[in-house]
C-alpha cells in the first residue's frame, strides 16, 4: 500500500479470567508497544488499542470454581491485566473493555447488519446439553478426546496439544465441564458465518499478504488448503453471560466470543475517538496492524477479516505480526498448574527494573519458532549487557564530563579515525533500527541499539581519556564530545525498547524525545550544552533474586487444579473393547508443517503400524527408535497431515505437563496384550 496517513495498531484483548504472564508479554503486548513507541518518535498518526475480553466460557467456568458471578471477576482482573501491562511500559491509547455498554452497542449493530443483509445463516443443529445443569453446552464447557492426536482434555473448540480447531460433536467421550457427566444431544438454533462460501475470498486475500511472516502466512494457509476446507461457524452461542443477540427470535443465546472480541477493537477506537473513529478503520489510507500470539492466527487473519468482508464499510488487516510461544526454564507455561511468571507479580518484586524483563523478552523474542525464558540467562543479560555494556558506558560518559568539565559539553575537536568510526556507526544506527522495526524483526532491531552501546564502550576504553586528560586536554573535549553524542543518540534509540531507562537518561542529559528523522543529521547536543551526573541506569539481579524466583515456581499449584478431576465411569464391557498391545518404535520423524506431530513407525510384533502422535514437544525423535510403547490397537485409522495414524500412543502426564511413555515390561514380547 501507499505511505499510510495513519496507523490503528491493536494488541490482543486479553481474557479478563486471569492475570497475563511473560508468554503473553513476549506474543504480543511488549512487541506491539515497541512498534507503537518507534511510529510515534517517527511523527506517524497512530492509535494503540487494546482492552480486555470479557465474554466467553473461560469466564463463566471461573466464576463458578470461585462461586462468584461473571461480573465480579471480569471487574477484579480487568484492574490486575491493566495494571500489570501499563507497569512494564506499555502505552496504549485505551485499554477498554468488552463489558462496557459502547461495545455492546458497536457489536449487536455488527450483527444487525450481517444478518440484515443476508450474509449469516440461520441452521438448526444439535449442540450437547447438560441435563443436570440444564444448559446447552458451549464449545468450552466441553472436554473430550481430541480426534486428531487422542490428547485426552481437548476442549470443544479447539485440541490445546495438536493445535487443530474442532467442533465439540468431533470430540470422543464427551464430558460436560459443568457437571463431569455425559451430554446429549439436542436441536438448537444458530446464526452462521458461512466461511465455506467466503473461502475462495478469503484465499485471495490471504495471497495477497504473502510477505507476512512464514509462520502466520503458512497456518493460513494450511487452513485453506486442508481436506475439509472452511466449514460454516456459528457466530452465536446458548449462554447467559455475554453480548445478547439483538433478534426477537434468540431469547437467551448471546454473540460467540470470537464475533464480539475483535469487535472490541473497534469500540475501544469508538470510545477514544467519538465521530472520528471512522478514520481508523474503514479509510483505506490507515494501515490495521494486529498483534497475536500464534493461537490467535486463524481468527485474526481469516474469522475477522471475513466479517469484515461481510459488513463491507471496513478496512481489512494489513498486517498480523504473530509471535509463536514463550516456554519457561524448558516447560509450556501452564496457569493452572502456576508454572508460570505473571506480569503483576514481576512489577512487584523487581521495582525499578521493568526494562531489564523487556529487554530479556525482546532479545529472546520468539518471533519464528518457540522459544525459553529462564532466570539465569535474565539474569545474565541484565548484569552483562544492560548493566556491563549500556549503563557502564552511558555512566562513564556522565560521570567524567562532570568530573572534567562541570557537567558542561566541551567544544568540537578535528576527528581522528577513531571519531570518524564512531560517527559512522551513529549515522547508521537509526536507520538500521528502523529498517528492522518496519519489518517486525524486534530483536534484530533492539540488537542494533545495543551495537550503538558497544561502539561507545570499545571507544571510550580504547581511547582512554581519564589518561590524555593529563597529558593532552585536547584530546579529551574530543573524545567526551563524540562519547556524549552517543550517548545523547542512544536516549533516543532506548526509548522502543527500554523507555523507563531512556527518560532518565534523556532526564540526565536535558534531552526531549527527538524526532526519528532528525536522528541521523549530526550532533544532538550543540558545545556548552549542560548534563547532570545522574543515577545509574540499571542495577545488578542478585543471585539471591534469581534464586527466589526459581522458589516460587516449585510452589505447588492449588490443589484442586494440580490433577485433573476423574473422568466419568465406564462399564467393565466397555473397557475390555480397548485393545492394548506391547510396541517397539523403529523410526521417528518429524511431521512438516505441524510442530506439535511426530511420525512413528512401531513394531507390534505381528505387523508394523504408522502412528501419528502429538509429542514432538516433549521428545527428540533422534532418540525414539528403541523405544517400548504400549499401543490402543483397536483405534479407528484417522488422518492426520495426509499421513494415515495407525492406532495411538499411551502417554502419563505429570503435573508439570512433562509427558512420559507408559512402557511395558522388558520381558514383555512386543504384540502382547496388555490387560
Amino acid at each position: 500500500m501507499a505511505t499510510p496517513q495513519r496507523y490503528t495498531v491493536t494488541a490482543a484483548l486479553p481474557y479478563a479470567n486471569g492475570p497475563v504472564h511473560i508468554g503473553h508479554l513476549a506474543g504480543c503486548y511488549l512487541p506491539a508497544d515497541i512498534y507503537v513507541r518507534y511510529l510515534r518518535q517517527q511523527g506517524r498518526d497512530v492509535q494503540f488499542i487494546c482492552g480486555t475480553d470479557e465474554h466467553g466460557v473461560a469466564i463463566n467456568l471461573k466464576a463458578q470454581a470461585e462461586g462468584c458471578s461473571p461480573k465480579e471477576i471480569v471487574d477484579r482482573y480487568h484492574e490486575v491485566i491493566r495494571k500489570g501491562l501499563e507497569g512494564i511500559g506499555c502505552s496504549f491509547d485505551i485499554f477498554s473493555r468488552t463489558s462496557k455498554a459502547i461495545h455492546r452497542e458497536t457489536a449487536q449493530d455488527f450483527f444487525t447488519k450481517l444478518y440484515e443483509q443476508g450474509s449469516l445463516v440461520e441452521k438448526t443443529t444439535e449442540q450437547y446439553y447438560d441435563t443436570q445443569a440444564e444448559s446447552f453446552l458451549a464449545d468450552r464447557y466441553i472436554q473430550g478426546t481430541c480426534p486428531n492426536c487422542g490428547f485426552e482434555e481437548a476442549y470443544g473448540d479447539q485440541c490445546e496439544s495438536c493445535g487443530s480447531s474442532l467442533s465439540p460433536m468431533e470430540l470422543k467421550n464427551p464430558v460436560s465441564r459443568l457437571s463431569g457427566g455425559r451430554p446429549e444431544r439436542r436441536e438448537t438454533t444458530h446464526w452462521f458465518l458461512p466461511l465455506d462460501h467466503l473461502s475462495g475470498k478469503i484465499e485471495q486475500y490471504i495471497r495477497a499478504h504473502g510477505h507476512w511472516k512464514p509462520n502466520v502466512y503458512g497456518q493460513c494457509m494450511s487452513w485453506l488448503q486442508s481436506g475439509d476446507g472452511l466449514q460454516a461457524r456459528s457466530m452465536t452461542r446458548d449462554l447467559d453471560w455475554g453480548v445478547p443477540v439483538p433478534l426477537p427470535q434468540a431469547e437467551g443465546k448471546v454473540l460467540y466470543v470470537w464475533f464480539d472480541a475483535p469487535i472490541g477493537y473497534i469500540s475501544a477506537t469508538k470510545e477514544l475517538l467519538g465521530e472520528r473513529w471512522t478514520d481508523y478503520w474503514q479509510r483505506e489510507d490507515t494501515k490495521l496492524v494486529h498483534f497475536i500470539g500464534k493461537d490467535n492466527i486463524v481468527f485474526h487473519c481469516i474469522t475477522f477479516p471475513s466479517m469484515l468482508m461481510e459488513h463491507g464499510d471496513y478496512h481489512l488487516p494489513d498486517e498480523v505480526p504473530a509471535n509463536e510461544f514463550l516456554n519457561l526454564e524448558g516447560r509450556k507455561i501452564s496457569t493452572s498448574r502456576n508454572w508460570a511468571v505473571w506480569l503483576h507479580e514481576y512489577v512487584a518484586d523487581f521495582p525499578g527494573k521493568e526494562d531489564a524483563l523487556r529487554y530479556c523478552l525482546c532479545a529472546n523474542a520468539p518471533e519464528t519458532k518457540d522459544n525459553d525464558f529462564t532466570w539465569k540467562d535474565f539474569q545474565n543479560r541484565n548484569n552483562n549487557e544492560l548493566v556491563a555494556v549500556l549503563g557502564n558506558f552511558v555512566n562513564r560518559v556522565l560521570v567524567l564530563l562532570n568530573k572534567y568539565y562541570d557537567g558542561k559539553l566541551p567544544e568540537v575537536q578535528a576527528p581522528t579515525a577513531a571519531e570518524e568510526q564512531l560517527q559512522k556507526a551513529r549515522r547508521q544506527a537509526p536507520d538500521r533500527v528502523a529498517a528492522a522495526l518496519e519489518r517486525y524483526r524486534f530483536r534484530e532491531a533492539q540488537l542494533a541499539m545495543m551495537q550503538l552501546a558497544r561502539e561507545g564502550n570499545k571507544y571510550l576504553t580504547e581511547e582512554e581519556p581519564w589518561k590524555t586528560q593529563k597529558t593532552d586536554p585536547s584530546r579529551t573535549e574530543a573524545i567526551m564530545h563524540e562519547a556524549a553524542q552517543t550517548a545523547a543518540l542512544l536516549s533516543q534509540l532506548m526509548e522502543p525498547f527500554l523507555p523507563f531507562a531512556a527518560a532518565r537518561l534523556r532526564g540526565y542529559l536535558q534531552l526531549d524525545l527527538i524526532p526519528w528523522e532528525k536522528l541521523s543529521d549530526g550532533d544532538l547536543l550543540p558545545a556548552g550544552h549542560r548534563v547532570e551526573k545522574g543515577d545509574l541506569l540499571f542495577e545488578k539481579v542478585s543471585d539471591e533474586a534469581v534464586e527466589a524466583q526459581k522458589q516460587k515456581l516449585e510452589e505447588p499449584a492449588p490443589a484442586e487444579e494440580k490433577h485433573p478431576p476423574l473422568k466419568e465411569e465406564m462399564d467393565f464391557e466397555t473397557f475390555t473393547q480397548q485393545d492394548l498391545r506391547v510396541g517397539t518404535i523403529t523410526a521417528a520423524e518429524e511431521m512438516p508443517k505441524a510442530d506439535k506431530l511426530l511420525k512413528l513407525s512401531v513394531n507390534l510384533g505381528f505387523e508394523q503400524r504408522t502412528i501419528v502422535s502429538g509429542i514432538r514437544q516433549h521428545f527428540d525423535a533422534a532418540h525414539l527408535p528403541g523405544q517400548r510403547v504400549t499401543v490402543v490397537a483397536n483405534l479407528a485409522p484417522r488422518k492426520l497431515r495426509g499421513v494415515e495414524s495407525q492406532g495411538m500412543i499411551l502417554m502419563a502426564e505429570n503435573a508439570d505437563g512433562m509427558l512420559h511413555f507408559v512402557a511395558p515390561p522388558a520381558e514383555a514380547e512386543n504384540g502382547a496384550v496388555v490387560r
